[in-house]
């Protein structure tokens, strides 16, 4: 990663979060694109010494003058760019009968409209400098899960996104991959709306609906992200990576 230039939405919290931090102390500069100002100045703050950096960068993806914003913004500021790493999502409860439009609007806007946005204003550079985009999918990209209708359909969508617009740039010389996590601990339910007591009950009934016996955590998340981002993984396009305990292994209990 030295001497990379990666931007990495979502990078307020999370997966995001961990993602940028493991980039950073990897050698590259890191655009952290979010919208919690302190948390992202936190986060630049973290960075080893002697290694990349974390340049912190308020946006909402929702915005397409910001998605703009982003891209210029850091080809102006850094000259080039190495690797997209789409992770910026929320999740909400609903099902077929009471997701309203708005907040399956909100759901597209930000987990699907987004990501295409901002990977096609960046793919012209990744062209030039035939690296790749990490998208952040979800084992409810590949499973059903019920009252998170929307959310499964916009993560489903992201594993077509990344297979399709790999197969497209593969001549280009542009790698698309993405990895879908079971459930990590991050703040992305509660910001969804559940409650601590909810949210403590979920965890653990986590142990059981995962085979290896419990939730995931960002950074080991972001692991494979840094892999598929690298050169190591040069001969990889087009994968959805499950990272989920075994839980895509399991039916429905």
């Amino acid at each position: 990663m030295q001497g990379k230039v990666a931007i990495i939405t979502g990078a307020s919290s999370g997966i995001g979060r961990a993602s940028a931090l493991l980039f950073a102390n990897s050698g590259a500069t890191v655009v952290a694109v979010g919208r919690n100002e302190k948390e992202l100045q936190t986060l630049s703050q973290e960075v080893e010494p002697d290694k990349g950096s974390v340049k912190p960068h308020l946006a909402d993806v929702r915005e397409m003058s910001q998605i703009d914003r982003i891209v210029s913004e850091t080809i102006h500021n850094h000259g080039q760019i190495d690797i997209l790493v789409n992770s910026a999502g929320i999740i909400g409860n609903g099902t077929i009968e009471n997701t309203s439009i708005d907040d399956w609007d909100k759901m597209m806007d930000i987990n699907l409209r987004s990501v295409f946005i901002l990977s096609q204003k960046c793919v012209p550079h990744l062209i030039e400098t035939k690296r790749n985009i990490v998208n952040v999918s979800s084992a409810a990209g590949t499973r059903s899960f019920p009252n998170v209708l929307a959310y499964c359909v916009s993560k489903a969508a992201i594993d077509q996104l990344t297979r399709c617009s790999a197969l497209e740039l593969a001549p280009k010389k542009v790698r698309v991959n993405a990895v879908n996590p079971g459930v990590v601990v991050t703040n992305l339910h509660k910001r969804g709306g559940m409650e601590d007591e909810a949210y403590s009950a979920f965890l653990e009934h986590a142990k059981t609906t995962h085979p290896i016996g419990r939730a995931g955590k960002p950074e080991e998340v972001a692991e494979l992200i840094h892999f598929l981002a690298s050169d190591k993984a040069g001969w990889i396009t087009g994968a959805t990576y499950e990272i989920d305990g075994g839980r895509g292994q399991t039916c429905a209990r």
